[in-house]
């Protein structure tokens, strides 16, 4: 995306959330390639066979994110966002429903290296990782918000910075603490089996 979409993606965000209802038939094929990019992130690991495919991903999760009519939108980053939070928080119900050990028994390794290369493993290390993020969310919920930016959302160290408001340097520095801390959660669960 340009610089003037990502603008152009902030103003209709703000028109839709004051109620004008053509600013989102406007926006929503704008947003539709990068919804489907962030989705396609998610589906690269699925298992073959899943119920979905990405464009049932964001079909849902635009139908979700069209039903928060009292959604106060900030920017094209707090779209996006939340668009990776309800993709992620739709697998993971999917894959809690297909009967997926708690906590991911047996799961292997999940690097969390680099956000924007990574795709997910099958659905019981994303439930391992949902289940990790939760308690990290519990310990330190603004390490947690980063990794769901950074590594479902695709966004930036900048952009997850404007999302949180807080400085590129924390930013930095939480993604770095949050992947050892979750890499070591991981680990952990990995060689106890649970």
């Amino acid at each position: 995306m340009t610089l003037r979409s990502g603008h152009e993606i902030t103003q209709l965000l703000k028109a839709w959330t004051a109620g004008d209802e053509q600013a989102l038939e406007k926006l929503a094929p704008v947003v539709y390639q990068e919804l489907h990019r962030v989705a396609r992130r998610y589906m690269a690991g699925q298992k073959p066979g899943h119920p979905l495919q990405t464009t049932d991903l964001v079909n849902e999760a635009y139908l979700r994110l069209v039903n928060c009519s009292q959604m106060n939108w900030q920017h094209r980053a707090h779209f996006f966002a939340m668009s990776a939070q309800l993709m992620r928080r739709i697998l993971i119900d999917i894959a809690r429903s297909r009967g997926y050990q708690k906590r991911g028994g047996g799961v292997g390794s999940l690097s969390l290296d680099e956000a924007p290369t990574v795709s997910i493993e099958p659905d019981k290390n994303l439930v391992a990782l949902d289940d990790a993020l939760k308690e990290l969310a519990a310990v330190d919920s603004r390490k947690s918000k980063v990794v769901e930016l950074r590594f479902f959302g695709g966004l930036s160290i900048k952009e997850t910075s404007e999302v949180l408001k807080v400085s590129v340097e924390t930013v930095v520095r939480d993604w770095r603490l949050a992947k050892i801390w979750l890499l070591r959660e991981l680990s952990e669960r990995n060689s106890h089996g649970s």
